[in-house]
């Protein structure tokens, strides 16, 4: 408890905590722009964002946008480190379209996406009937990962990550596209599998590489998980523009969902043990 606190010990003075607890989520929330939906976003991020607007998390900002009657003001910023400091936090915006549920830097809203790393395989290869990385197919195989990424736990513990092809995890996308380098090098031969984030694998996939397909890594049954639910954050202690936002995603999930499947996004139920098929 913060050291003035102790000013207000007395039981009688309760109630007068209460109020200016309430005054300071009123001021927080009063950073919240009424003429804009302010958005944090990578200029450089395709298949998600990009400041041509092509990105998928584009699309659902405008969607958000349109649903508050209100225009989309961007700050563009590269989704690396400082990112949620130098955006967010400096108040140069209101929300992050995509946000991992949990994390303590953002306070997040209700999930609107439910996903998982994929398995990038040849459609028509001796791999393309593996889903799990403990498959003894995949021994011997030079597998493409994103470096201190969850999944390369896993391949650590089948024996894989000796053989493994690393790719950066922190980089600005304006100059440097990991996710696609892999791609490439998989199409090309010279790596046998590729494991990416559901969202940037599947959308590049579909749009680039008819001959490979990404499978969701549900059936992983150890740490650490490979299946998180994705949110939009929100500066902490803004619990009114949290709950807009949230009747927001619960009134528009359908469309936010047709978004993300035309994208190629593998969307999966919310505790990620089934891929959702376009029906549901």
């Amino acid at each position: 408890m913060p050291a003035w606190a102790d000013i207000f010990a007395a039981a009688s003075c309760a109630a007068l905590l209460c109020s200016l607890a309430g005054a300071g989520q009123a001021q927080t929330s009063d950073l919240v722009s009424k003429t804009a939906f302010r958005v944090c976003a990578d200029p450089a991020n395709l298949p998600v964002s990009d400041d041509q607007g092509e990105g998928y998390e584009n699309r659902l900002a405008d969607l958000f946008a349109r649903e508050l009657g209100l225009p989309v003001d961007y700050t563009w910023y590269p989704m690396a480190t400082g990112f949620i400091r130098n955006t967010l936090r400096a108040n140069r915006c209101d929300v992050v379209m995509g946000y991992a549920q949990g994390d303590e830097m953002v306070l997040n809203t209700n999930h609107y996406l439910t996903s998982s790393y994929v398995l990038v395989v040849p459609r028509a290869g001796p791999l393309a009937g593996v889903e799990t990385l403990s498959d003894p197919a995949l021994q011997g195989r030079r597998i493409g990962i994103v470096a201190g990424s969850p999944p390369a736990t896993h391949l650590a513990r089948a024996g894989l990550i000796g053989s493994a092809h690393s790719y950066p995890l922190m980089v600005d996308r304006r100059y440097e596209s990991p996710a696609e380098d892999m791609l490439n090098d998989l199409a090309s031969g010279e790596t046998a599998a590729a494991i990416l984030w559901g969202p940037i694998g599947g959308p590049l996939v579909k749009a680039g590489y008819p001959g490979l397909k990404a499978v969701p890594l549900i059936h992983e049954e150890l740490p650490p998980r490979m299946v998180y639910r994705i949110t939009m954050g929100v500066r902490p202690g803004e619990k009114v523009w949290q709950r807009k936002l949230n009747s927001l995603i619960r009134r528009n999930q359908g469309e936010i969902d047709a978004i993300l499947r035309e994208a190629g996004v593998p969307l999966l139920n919310d505790m990620g043990t089934a891929v959702l098929d376009a029906s549901q």
